[in-house]
């Protein structure tokens, strides 16, 4: 590998400067990045690493950069999310890097080369894995790897294409490196969570085998930037799996019985990892006062919403109110983002949970704190409504069997059925589907339907 060089804050040689007019109009377009909808007046550099020379055929570099918008349409620029990039360096583009293209250099030390994604480029790809293989210190990148596990050479690299909040390699077969896009320093819970679950010799959740963070001199705790993990060959991920057995009518309980114990296996074993607390009427109270504000704020944002909110904040004054008069819960470590989608189940093995980074948009520390379970389980039930009015037909009875026969399957491994505490399990059933309301107003309103008949559901019903 080539020497390294190290670059900080304003301290580039005119390397950010030359990427700047390009990464404006490149970024915006990519589907992991935040800052949507808001324009981009520049960036700055946290860290920039050197991984092969820009001299040779090809070069790439490692770059964390921070994006400067407005926090609102009109407001001043404001240095904003960090993003890790992996850019590429040619005279000229083969015609299969197309669709890779960032765009052509005219100014600074990059001028007259074409930049690209390196991930869809075979030898960039191979580099990172040979890296983690041999745990690489590159500047401030640091290449680990568990003791014990070890990876081969020779597997060849593909990227995954598919839309993703991250982007993701995998190579011949054997492991998928997952690069977090938005990056911010501290432990993030997509490597400590699956490492935790590894060590209780859990296996829902495959196990990490290596992992990438940046360790820079003006931050007291490191990126974590990827995780390389077992790939599971020929897995259908769960909303794949539920839509194609609704389009053929066919039943779902089973699978959904499988998922529900699943999911309480890998709660058991985080509760035995990692502390748990108790939660009592403050922290009660400030959980459902933060469900009242998110209820507000997306109230205020969409106007169909309104006529419910009244109805809708009586589920969350009625958990208050259940604090107040002494019932304590108890919260620990959870997924934090937990659907159908995250979830996979190979061709002849049992079901298995993936992407604990919880909400990319939520404070990291956030996602890192204790939650009651039933966070997940209210996440894993509105994923079944929602597959449930993607077929071609609605079939809410269809969501109504998953979601008791994914209950049961709970009880049966956690030995407490979520059911049986409808008032916690309500407030966060209905603060998941305001989330929902407020994402799909923004971005995908011939969706909004979904998530509003649940409202409806919900400021209608009372709890039985």
């Amino acid at each position: 590998m080539a020497e390294t060089v190290t670059l900080s804050g304003t301290t580039s040689p005119g390397l950010l400067a030359s990427l700047d007019p390009l990464l404006r109009e490149w970024l915006p377009r990519q589907r992991w990045f935040a800052g949507k909808g808001r324009p981009v007046t520049g960036f700055s550099l946290v860290a920039a690493t050197e991984l092969l020379p820009v001299d040779s055929r090809l070069g790439l570099y490692h770059l964390l950069v921070r994006a400067h918008q407005p926090l609102t349409i009109g407001a001043e620029p404001h240095p904003g999310d960090c993003y890790q990039l992996l850019i590429g360096v040619r005279e000229a583009l083969p015609p299969r890097l197309a669709p890779a293209l960032i765009g052509h250099v005219e100014q600074g030390p990059l001028a007259g080369n074409t930049v690209y994604e390196a991930l869809y480029d075979t030898r960039p790809a191979e580099l990172l894995l040979e890296a983690l293989r041999s745990q690489a210190r590159i500047g401030g990148l640091r290449f680990e790897r568990e003791p014990g596990r070890e990876i081969r050479t020779g597997l060849v690299p593909r990227v995954v294409t598919a839309e993703q909040s991250n982007s993701s390699v995998i190579y011949g077969d054997t492991f998928i490196l997952k690069l977090l896009r938005r990056v911010v320093p501290g432990v993030n819970p997509d490597l400590e969570l699956p490492l935790a679950l590894a060590r209780e010799g859990c296996s829902r959740v495959p196990a990490p085998t290596a992992w990438l963070r940046a360790e820079l001199p003006e931050e007291q705790e490191p990126y974590v930037l990827g995780v390389l993990q077992p790939f599971l060959q020929g897995a259908a991920d769960g909303w794949e799996l539920a839509l194609r057995e609704l389009a053929k009518g066919e039943d779902f309980t089973a699978e959904a019985r499988s998922l529900g114990r699943a999911t309480a296996e890998v709660h058991t074993a985080l509760a035995r990892a990692l502390p748990t607390v108790t939660l009592g009427h403050a922290q009660i109270r400030l959980l459902a006062d933060g469900m009242t504000e998110r209820l507000e704020a997306a109230a205020q944002a969409v106007p169909s919403l309104r006529p419910y909110a009244p109805a809708l904040h009586s589920e969350f004054t009625a958990l208050a109110d259940l604090a107040a008069e002494g019932q304590t819960w108890t919260a620990q470590r959870i997924h934090g983002d937990l659907h159908l989608g995250q979830c996979l189940r190979p061709p002849a093995g049992e079901w298995c949970l993936i992407d604990f980074e919880g909400e990319p948009s939520r404070p990291l520390a956030e996602r890192r704190m204790p939650q009651p379970t039933v966070r997940d389980i209210a996440g894993m039930l509105r994923s079944f409504d929602y597959a449930a009015h993607s077929a071609p037909a609605p079939a809410p009875d269809w969501a109504d069997a998953c979601r008791a026969a994914y209950c049961s399957g709970y009880a049966e491994v956690g030995g407490r059925d979520p059911r049986t505490d409808p008032v916690l399990l309500r407030a966060f059933e209905t603060d998941k589907a305001i989330y929902e309301v407020l994402y799909e107003a923004r971005h995908r309103p011939d969706w909004l339907s979904v998530p509003m008949a649940a409202i409806e559901r919900y400021a209608m019903t009372d709890l039985t």
